[in-house]
């Protein structure tokens, strides 16, 4: 708001100041312009002069008025008598002049009152008065050397198409001085006004610059060095927040970091905090020290902006997080928490739209810190939670046989032809929909249900192996290998069906962190002695690397589709994907690309040498195979 008060205030000082300029500038324009108008009023009396005594002399003289003058004294008396009659306070001189064979101006005639004699050789500047000859046209010459007369009018005279002398009329006034005088003093007036004006304006500049500069420090942090709860106030009565987002944000455990490295450690993370935030935001957001170690910030809301506010909350959060803070050659690590309020229009008041963003702060607090809640993401994650599936009715589709698979058919790439399937689980709910895994298996995590699950979906897959003599594949968690109840349901239905193992694939989810891999191993080898297959999925995203083919007998290595996905734009994937298939040649392990969904990514994966393939553009999953 300040910033519009001072646009304002240089607006109306540049107004006055340029008005100013224009009429003093305006005084000088009249003057040249009065100036310009007396000198041409005077040139065109000399001009009607100078042709009347042309017009004169050819009544006169036939040819020649050199001759004809020199040799009638009377005749040059007459001219010499009407010549007088012109001269006044403004026509100073007028005569005539002829240029001799020496390129020399004489006197043929003289009216002033100090007149020339006949003949006589006068200096003047040839080059203006050749020019009157040379084009028989009129000359003027404005004086800058003589000090009573301002303009010489030179008028050619011409005999049989010849100029054979030259009349000049010098005149003088004193107009222009005098116009000069008289605005003088209105010009200084206005200069006057112009200073006196500009020492007000500095004043005011001054004075208003110590009312901003003591409006700043009232609504500045001094710390730092953003705005403060004074500033709040005042915004909070005059901001539409139907344009705004809110923002909360709070330094974790940071009075351990006062008490472990005292009140300057603590200044010092609460100023930097204060950059890093003011960096990741925009000028027209407002970021304000709520409180301690409390930040506030409105985002000015654009277009489609429902999730700005979270998205540079997250961005804060991610630096604040990877910032180091050093303090004396220590390094000091923090995280913050972060609440949001999206809609503050929708309360009654701003106070009760920052006190949600409060709530929801202290919920990211609740909920482990270093966390960036909204109500929003509270209500959809109630949502994604009402469209999961409870474990009676979980319970019930497997009683009901209402838990199946669908079924992807896995290519060849060199053969172009279907190798293998991957056994896909479903649910059909009672209105005869099908569910994805999303809505039912995260409810029957280590569950007595989720054992039934697994035990029903293997029946599944090695009643179709049995039908259709071909390899199919399920999924299953390091932790089901790891679960002494899974594991025995697994070894017992592979037992169950010891004569069609060999067509079994167990894809092991490479998200999870790997741990007792020792005892992991030991049971994937007894798996592999039915001549059970196993195959590391999702290869290249999550915890794994390189070092679980030292520690997991691996046969097959699914490529995650995030790098397949765009294998034939980005060249990074291409070489990621590139060393995972080399690796995987040296160590003779097949290799699946997931994801295969157009036919220059498939181009791309044959190039590469991926032994099998698998996505939408080559097959969808489907109930039948």
């Amino acid at each position: 708001m300040m910033k519009y008060t001072t646009k304002i205030y240089l607006i109306v000082f540049t107004s006055i100041i340029i008005a100013l300029i224009y009429l003093f500038s305006s005084t000088n324009k009249i003057q040249k312009e009065l100036n310009t108008n007396i000198e041409q009023i005077l040139i065109n009396q000399a001009k009607s002069f100078a042709v009347n005594i042309e017009r004169e002399l050819h009544k006169h003289i036939e040819h020649d008025p050199y001759n004809e003058l020199k040799n009638n004294e009377m005749l040059r008396e007459h001219f010499n008598d009407t010549l007088s009659i012109i001269v006044n306070d403004f026509f100073k001189y007028v005569f005539v002049l002829y240029r001799d064979h020496h390129n020399n101006y004489r006197y043929l005639l003289d009216g002033s009152p100090e007149a020339g004699f006949f003949n006589q050789r006068l200096n003047v500047e040839k080059s203006y008065w050749n020019q009157a000859y040379d084009t028989k046209k009129a000359v003027i010459i404005k004086q800058t050397q003589l000090e009573n007369i301002w303009i010489t009018y030179l008028q050619p005279v011409i005999f049989d198409g010849k100029v054979k002398a030259v009349v000049a009329i010098d005149f003088s006034t004193e107009l222009p001085t005098n116009i000069y005088y008289a605005i003088e003093p209105l010009k200084n007036i206005f200069l006057y006004i112009f200073i006196s004006i500009g020492i007000l304006v500095l004043i005011l500049l001054y004075q208003t610059f110590l009312s901003f500069k003591n409006k700043k420090e009232s609504i500045t942090d001094e710390l730092t060095q953003v705005y403060n709860r004074n500033f709040l106030r005042d915004l909070i009565e005059n901001i539409n927040i139907s344009k705004y987002q809110i923002i909360m944000l709070d330094i974790d455990h940071f009075k351990q970091i006062n008490d472990n490295y005292g009140h300057k450690a603590g200044d010092l993370i609460l100023s930097k905090t204060a950059k890093i935030i003011a960096d990741e935001i925009r000028e027209e957001d407002y970021l304000i020290r709520f409180g301690g170690e409390e930040f506030l910030i409105f985002i000015k809301r654009g277009k489609n902006s429902n999730t700005l506010a979270y998205d540079i909350a997250q961005r804060i959060r991610k630096t604040i997080e990877k910032t180091d803070f050093i303090y004396e050659d220590k390094v000091i690590n923090i995280t913050v928490s972060i609440g949001i309020t999206c809609e503050p229009e929708h309360f009654k008041s701003i106070s009760q739209a920052i006190k949600n963003a409060d709530e929801m702060l202290y919920r990211a607090k609740r909920e482990g810190r270093n966390k960036v809640v909204s109500k929003h993401m509270i209500e959809e994650k109630q949502e994604v939670q009402a469209m999961k599936k409870g474990i009676n009715e979980i319970k019930e589709a497997l009683e009901e046989d209402r838990i199946f698979c669908y079924y992807q058919a896995i290519f060849d790439v060199e053969k172009g032809t279907i190798c293998k399937y991957e056994a896909l689980a479903r649910m059909r709910d009672k209105d005869g929909s099908i569910l994805l895994p999303f809505h039912f298996l995260e409810t029957i995590a280590h569950t007595n249900v989720y054992n039934d699950f697994t035990k029903h979906v293997i029946e599944h897959v090695f009643q179709k192996i049995k039908e259709k003599n071909v390899s199919i594949s399920i999924n299953l968690n390091f932790s089901d290998i790891l679960d002494n109840n899974i594991y025995a349901t697994i070894i017992q239905e592979i037992q169950t069906h010891k004569k069609l193992a060999r067509w079994l694939i167990i894809e092991l989810l490479e998200y999870e962190v790997i741990e007792e891999s020792s005892l992991i191993r030991e049971r994937l080898l007894e798996i592999q002695s039915y001549g059970i297959k196993i195959a590391l999925d999702d290869f290249g995203s999550g915890y794994a690397n390189y070092t679980v083919f030292q520690t997991l007998p691996i046969d097959i290595l699914k490529i995650d589709g995030s790098l397949i996905k765009d294998i034939d734009k980005s060249s990074l994937s291409h070489k990621i994907t590139h060393s995972i298939v080399m690796l995987a040649k040296e160590l003779n392990i097949t290799t699946v690309a997931e994801y295969v969904h157009s036919k220059g990514v498939l181009e791309v994966v044959e190039e590469l040498g991926i032994d099998q393939a698998q996505g939408f553009y080559l097959a969808k999953p489907s109930a039948e195979i």
